[in-house]
């Protein structure tokens, strides 16, 4: 824990405290009102103003119960919070003879935790971080995902009937196609961020870049060792676990044979449970072909929302089992049945670059006229040479390019 949240934590622990104290009282036995002591001890007043004694026993007895109930608060809220070495005491406040906290505060310091819990983490597993806003999902995917109808569709029901499967029969697999900066990386972390209340950076989620992770082909068995044990133990920690490889068309195939097992249908009896987890690869691989339908409908002059996956999906399988791509086609991953969808994401044009650049300002909360996002697009390369109908990095360095209007 760092140094820093300590004081922070004791501090709003002790507010809260003070806040709770009066109500504990209530339900405590052997406290009193105020009122109550008035009523039951009308004893005569001591020259000099001073209060009678058995007034005097009373609020003594009165102040000795809060003081011990706020204890109490304190030991329930710190255990709840932080955890920490609070078996040992525990036994020996059941063994030894005492009352319990009252049923009132009981219920504030569980809204407390719960509360708490929401910035921090409260439990062994990662599974409480867990939120799967598929409305929310769906909603970005509508509003910030530009011209990929495909993927919008193909992500939101794949991941939506994944979930809401009381018991699905393999991990859900998918494979995300197409040029860079086109939206894939874009949708894995809007994925993440939808299912997952601390995003990518969730102790349920695991991100691998091939050539970042594993570099070096002559230390592949060493790769496929470390790679399994990271899955397992991510699963073993949150059974709705989210792995994302990046440049998987880069992948060396015998590490997508090692983590096969992961992604196929088995049984799981007395083993770790790996069917709610879902992986996703996102890989340039089949962007000439996703590419090349776009174009051919553009120059047929129809609108690339008239693109359907069973007209494109064909295409791209037939790309991906090229044994010389990639690992995709030796690792049999598409033979087997173990990818559940491709997911291709269309090349951008001049006007989807626009709506990037619309967003980007938004973001930065900056104005913007139809002339600054117009020249943004202009700062764009875009192909083929003779038509210059797609933008060549996609959305990509659109945020950077911004800057340029920047006061």
């Amino acid at each position: 824990m760092g140094q820093g949240r300590l004081p922070a934590r004791l501090g709003l622990a002790c507010c809260l405290l003070l806040l709770l104290g009066g109500s504990g009282g209530l339900g405590s036995r052997g406290a009193m009102t105020w009122g109550q002591g008035e009523e039951e001890e009308q004893g005569p007043v001591v020259e000099g103003g001073r209060w009678g004694r058995a007034r005097y026993e009373a609020v003594k007895q009165h102040l000795g119960a809060v003081g011990a109930l706020s204890k109490q608060y304190w030991h329930y809220l710190a255990c709840k919070v932080w955890q920490e070495r609070c078996e040992e005491e525990e036994e020996e406040e059941q063994s030894s003879p005492g009352w319990s906290l009252p049923l009132v505060g009981q219920d504030y310091l569980q809204i407390l935790s719960a509360w708490y819990c929401s910035f921090g983490k409260c439990c062994k597993t990662g599974d409480c971080r867990i939120i799967n806003n598929l409305t929310g999902l769906e909603a970005d995917l509508n509003g910030q995902l530009h011209g990929q109808h495909l993927a919008k569709e193909i992500v939101a029901r794949a991941v939506q009937g994944f979930l809401q499967s009381p018991q699905p029969e393999k991990a859900l697999v998918l494979s995300f196609h197409g040029w860079s900066g086109t939206g894939k990386n874009f949708v894995a972390r809007m994925v993440a961020g939808h299912l997952y209340r601390d995003g990518l950076r969730s102790e349920c989620v695991r991100v691998f870049i091939s050539l970042f992770h594993f570099p070096h082909h002559k230390y592949v068995d060493s790769y496929k060792a470390q790679l399994k044990k990271q899955i397992s133990e991510t699963v073993q920690l949150c059974q709705q676990s989210l792995f994302i490889f990046d440049e998987a068309e880069k992948l060396h195939f015998s590490l997508l044979d090692a983590i096969k097992p992961f992604m196929a249908r088995s049984d799981t009896k007395g083993q770790v449970d790996y069917r709610r987890s879902i992986f996703l690869f996102l890989s340039n691989l089949g962007g000439n072909i996703i590419n090349e339908v776009a174009l051919d409908f553009w120059r047929a002059g129809r609108a690339r929302e008239e693109i359907s996956m069973e007209f494109l999906e064909q295409r791209l399988r037939l790309e991906l089992q090229e044994p010389e791509e990639s690992g995709y086609a030796r690792s049999r991953l598409l033979e087997e049945n173990l990818i559940d969808f491709l997911v291709p994401f269309l090349p951008l044009e001049y006007h989807h670059v626009k709506l990037c650049a619309r967003d980007a300002f938004l973001a930065r909360g900056l104005p913007y006229t139809e002339a600054a996002l117009d020249e943004v697009a202009r700062m764009m390369v875009f192909v083929p040479k003779e038509e210059k109908l797609f933008s060549a990095q996609g959305c990509k360095s659109v945020t950077q390019r911004i800057n340029y209007f920047l006061p």
